[in-house]
């Protein structure tokens, strides 16, 4: 069973940084894409940018310009570096792995539990 877990998540200032990791476990043996995505209270969960096992990117447009995605594939591992944070990237942040090969199965999705961000003003 393929299992992820975020980290790094927290409270920070407006204009303040921070740096999320992502691992994923469980005998993978690779991973098409993975992703960040983000869910504020009462809202839905959006792609906050995606990363393919090539290093092709893709970024909402709220967070262009501010945000980095990045990948170990040998960690099995993605991070997001968050800069220049506003009151509105407060919410809760999903790490997920698609089109994972794990000893024989393949799954097509997996989901960490997430970590929460809070942006003070």
């Amino acid at each position: 069973q393929v299992r992820l877990v975020e980290s790094g998540g927290g409270l920070v200032q407006a204009g303040g940084s921070l740096r999320l990791s992502c691992v994923a476990s469980g005998s993978i043996f690779s991973i098409n894409s993975m992703g960040w995505y983000r869910q504020a209270p009462g809202k839905q969960r959006d792609l906050v940018a995606n990363i393919t096992s090539g290093g092709n990117t893709n970024y909402a447009d709220s967070v262009k310009g501010r945000f980095t995605i990045s990948r170990d594939n040998a960690k099995n591992t993605v991070y997001l570096q968050m800069n220049a944070l506003k009151p509105e990237d407060t919410a809760r942040y999903y790490c997920a792995a698609h089109d994972v090969l794990a000893g024989p199965h393949r799954y097509l999705e997996a989901w960490g539990p997430g970590t929460t961000v809070i942006v003070s003003s």
